[in-house]
């Protein structure tokens, strides 16, 4: 019922943009289309990739010739996104991943609150080798829960059980962002960014977004302490736990190894762009392929092309159409110039503040990121050319940081359903821990903005 409603308004409004207003301006279709299309991804009324082909549709036969829109499934980022979902499988598919993540767990030598502060690194870690926020909350959820429930049969481990869980819900999205290849909302963004800014690369990437994060890294940790304290536990027991399930891979296999040689030429490669001038996404298709190249990869093709979520690269390449339609029709600088007309008088420190706070709660309605981002960060590159004393790119790195986690609610993302679903916590200690660390990281935001990206701009 609710999706047939949703489908009716979406016919609706289709009738009143597009028939009866036929003869409006590029601008307000523009947003007529984005209203259309969010309501179907946000309302799920069909898979995200048949609402992507229904977009296409819409632009073409409105806005732009067909060839034009298809050129963007085209795009370099979207190949990069490829390339990135065959690496990320097969760093899973040959034990590599597992085994890192136990050696990173390893180092805690037992102690639980260690253990915690190193299962938020180890998501920073793999996010290098794993670009989706599913495939890694998954794989964390999965070693945690074996650590939680052995532990627990010689002794009460329900907090540490939260503090694992809430953290992985939060830590994943964040960890995401910390490269340009860490999701597919970060691929997007690093595209946008890179439009406004020739300079920036993987290194700059880090640089950027290296302090906001390890700084809210360690603030969570102090703060699940205070409201989860974990007291004291067996640490004998924990490091046997954590050991022996490392011991269980065994000796590093002949696929490890050459996964573990593809997998760091590919990030020396990344992070030496700037001096070789090869792309990112260049650089990404190398790995994937050789991944997959006879005698040198770890899997053939067959195997390789079950890991390729094609919905998502066609819902990504919609999103790339969307974001580019709302800016060449003007329908984002009509918004901006709107939003600056409001704070006309309002000094630009607290144009920040609010716009800030706005997305924060904005993101409470939306479950995908990506599509959320489609609309927040063509808008806050805009209003940063006409806010004194910010760069666009100042703004719109503030907004992306500001979009990516959900803190308050299960449903914000498919990472927090995927904890939830084991049973550690519920709504109320999502809750409980969520409004200190949304505040926590909105300060931080702040921080970066007002301070820190002044300093390295």
């Amino acid at each position: 019922m609710k999706k047939n409603i949703l489908l009716a308004v979406s016919v609706l409004l289709y009738i009143i943009f597009f028939i009866f207003g036929a003869d409006w301006g590029l601008e307000i279709k523009a947003v007529g289309t984005l209203l259309i299309i969010q309501i179907l991804w946000i309302g799920r009324v069909f898979p995200l990739a048949f609402s992507s082909i229904l977009l296409i549709l819409l632009l073409s036969f409105h806005f732009t010739s067909y060839d034009e829109v298809l050129s963007y499934l085209g795009s370099s980022l979207v190949w990069l996104l490829f390339s990135t979902f065959i690496l990320a499988h097969a760093f899973v598919r040959t034990g590599l991943a597992g085994r890192v993540a136990l050696s990173i767990l390893n180092l805690a030598k037992g102690s639980s609150r260690l253990l915690l502060l190193l299962s938020f690194i180890m998501m920073f870690v793999l996010t290098v080798f794993i670009p989706s926020n599913i495939g890694k909350g998954k794989l964390t959820s999965d070693i945690l829960d074996d650590l939680v429930k052995k532990l627990s049969e010689i002794q009460q481990t329900a907090n540490l059980g939260k503090s694992f869980f809430i953290g992985t819900a939060y830590i994943s999205p964040i960890s995401a962002a910390f490269v340009p290849t860490g999701a597919s909302s970060t691929i997007y963004a690093f595209g946008m960014f890179s439009s406004v800014s020739g300079e920036m690369n993987y290194i700059h990437w880090l640089i950027y977004f290296s302090f906001p994060m390890l700084l809210f890294v360690f603030m969570l940790w102090i703060l699940f302490q205070i409201i989860f304290p974990i007291g004291d536990v067996d640490q004998k027991m924990v490091r046997k736990l954590v050991y022996s399930k490392k011991q269980m891979l065994g000796k590093w296999s002949k696929q490890e190894i050459k996964m573990a040689f593809i997998i760091a030429l590919t990030l020396i490669l990344w992070l030496t762009h700037a001096w070789h001038g090869y792309s990112i996404p260049l650089v990404g298709m190398l790995g994937a392929a050789l991944s997959v190249l006879p005698y040198i990869g770890v899997m053939d093709w067959d195997k390789a092309r079950t890991a390729i979520d094609w919905d998502m690269m066609l819902f990504f390449g919609s999103t790339l159409m969307l974001s580019n339609v709302l800016i060449d029709t003007g329908a984002m600088n009509q918004f901006a110039a709107w939003i600056t007309g409001i704070f006309a008088h309002v000094h630009p420190v607290a144009v920040i503040v609010g716009l800030c706070l706005l997305i924060a709660l904005a993101r409470l309605l939306f479950v995908n990121v990506l599509g959320f981002l489609t609309i927040a960060l063509p808008l806050a590159l805009i209003l940063g050319e006409q806010i004194a004393m910010f760069s666009s790119l100042e703004v719109a790195m503030a907004v992306y940081l500001v979009g990516i986690p959900g803190f308050l609610f299960i449903t914000q993302s498919p990472v927090h359903l995927i904890t939830y679903a084991y049973g550690y916590y519920s709504q109320g200690d999502l809750f409980r821990t969520g409004i200190p660390a949304m505040a926590g990281w909105l300060i931080i935001v702040f921080l970066s903005i007002f301070f820190y990206w002044k300093l390295i701009i």
